[in-house]
């Protein structure tokens, strides 16, 4: 079982369950140290002074916000920690939402909220009631001395904590689409064949059907090496941008998903790779039966 990071109580109303927070995911990344190359000696790093170029002590170093160029305001720690939310061991309900109401641009880190043994009833009592009535509850949480908003969701019969970002802290759409974003419309024509190319590739989420491909070969990169392979690199051939017709990709997009676009669905179906043809046979069954 993980280990636990944070204890207390979930509180809605004048119920209290005790749980303790533990991580709900691990990293995989391959992380890498920075080596001198012939010795192998790891390459470590000093805080230094722009001013003298010489090394600063860590108790001679403060924090600054820069609020212009060049320009610092000074903050002591004990100026900080007199700012700091009051610690708490409770998370306080204080909204239930629907899930579909929450974007998940809004979600940033996810734990497991796992109960104590004394408190078993009333942890299935809120997980049910949550899971019958598809609700996500609301709260506050204080972990490391930073108070963070989260969402409690029911998943497989636990509660899974999500830590939230507030509101202004994301940024609308728009503001990431280009000026002239409005005036690129599809065509009646193209948004249908799109449509009937997202429903022909439709399937039920499958999370084991995913693998992080770059990781999986670094690693045996990696093991390949340390067993003393000697590795020789391809040549990397980049490939030259082409421009594409849209109306001529959806087409062939749909005929290779044995839709067929404005050509022979059966000569489009040749061409499918297995788990498209797997795809539009059952997509083809169901019309049947609809039928």
């Amino acid at each position: 079982m993980p280990t636990a990071i944070w204890s207390g109580t979930v509180g809605f109303g004048l119920v209290s369950v005790p749980v303790k927070l533990v991580s709900a995911t691990k990293s995989k990344d391959v992380r890498f140290n920075q080596l001198e190359q012939g010795t192998g000696a790891r390459i470590r790093y000093r805080k230094v002074s722009d001013a003298t170029g010489e090394e600063v002590a860590n108790e001679d170093i403060v924090k600054g916000y820069e609020v212009a160029p060049g320009q610092y305001v000074v903050v002591e720690d004990d100026e900080v920690k007199t700012l700091a939310p009051k610690a708490s061991r409770t998370i306080e309900i204080e909204d239930f939402v629907d899930l579909d109401q929450i974007d998940p641009v809004f979600f940033e880190q996810p734990y497991y909220l796992v109960p104590d043994k004394q408190g078993l009833k009333p942890y299935k009592l809120l997980v049910e009631a949550m899971t019958e009535l598809q609700k996500v509850a609301i709260g506050r949480i204080i972990m490391r001395s930073k108070e963070s908003l989260v969402a409690i969701r029911p998943v497989g019969g636990a509660l899974c904590v999500e830590t939230m970002r507030y509101a202004d802290e994301v940024l609308p759409p728009r503001q990431a689409l280009p000026d002239d974003a409005e005036a690129a419309e599809p065509t009646a024509r193209e948004l249908e064949m799109a449509k009937q190319l997202v429903d022909a590739l439709a399937t039920d989420f499958d999370p084991e059907k995913y693998h992080d491909a770059y990781r999986e070969q670094l690693m045996s990169l990696i093991e390949r090496k340390a067993a003393g392979e000697e590795i020789v690199a391809e040549p990397q051939v980049e490939e030259q941008g082409r421009v594409v017709d849209l109306m001529a990709a959806l087409e062939q997009s749909l005929a290779r998903a044995g839709r067929g676009g404005t050509g022979d669905e059966g000569e489009g179906e040749e061409e499918l790779p297995p788990a498209a043809s797997k795809r539009a046979a059952k997509k083809r069954t169901r019309t049947r039966k609809s039928a």
